[in-house]
């Protein structure tokens, strides 16, 4: 039973696996005129991201990476929402995929920041009002906590990820659908989909705080 539950993460799957494909699948199936109309998806997804940058902008340092935020925000929302579907892979529920979106990211800050600003990187080691005998002691923890980030932030995104669809699982292995059963599925669903938002803002935004450190 909990190897057929946790199958649903196998990114193996099939003598021919395809599933990694779904992760451009959204930027595939999304015809050319969707960018060029004004419908209701694209206004939805301009509000979105202006939403976003106001958000951002408001304690972003480095000018440009804004556009790197929302697109980052804008595919990991996609690739989320991807997973809800029946029969579709959830790539962000890996590490792999998680962890490629946030290493990346966060050496990239670190090493602009060491080379163009060390002086405030060194400030940030020790936090302002620290006694004299706890300053080697408050630059070793805030260097550890700078080496964990990566990983923290690939872990919140892919456990929060794998919680929600093992609970669906578990429901949806029940084949006595009831109303009560059904009514919960729902209620996950509408839960899951909140969840994806949620969870992509979050990222973006964690991304978007240890950067304005420099």
């Amino acid at each position: 039973m909990m190897m057929n539950l946790f199958s649903t993460f196998d990114p193996s799957t099939g003598m021919m696996s395809i599933n990694w494909i779904s992760m451009v699948m959204p930027m595939i199936i999304i015809p050319i005129k969707f960018w060029n109309n004004s419908n209701k998806m694209m206004l939805t997804m301009k509000n979105i991201n202006m939403f976003m940058f106001n958000e951002i902008k408001s304690s972003l340092k480095l000018k440009g990476s804004s556009i790197i935020m929302i697109s980052l925000m804008t595919y990991i929302l996609i690739t989320n929402m991807n997973g809800l579907l029946p029969y579709m892979f959830t790539s962000s529920s890996h590490l792999s995929f998680s962890l490629a979106m946030a290493f990346p990211m966060w050496l990239s800050s670190m090493i602009f920041g060491w080379i163009n600003k060390p002086k405030m990187m060194l400030i940030h080691l020790i936090p302002m009002g620290t006694p004299t005998m706890l300053m080697p002691f408050m630059v070793l923890i805030e260097s550890i906590s700078n080496l964990i980030r990566p990983g923290s932030l690939a872990v919140r995104l892919s456990a929060n990820m794998i919680a929600g669809h093992l609970i669906m699982a578990l429901l949806g292995s029940n084949h006595t659908y009831t109303l009560f059963v059904m009514i919960i599925l729902m209620i996950l669903m509408t839960f899951e989909l909140a969840v994806s938002t949620i969870q992509a803002y979050v990222f973006t935004t964690l991304i978007n705080l240890y950067s304005s450190e420099m």
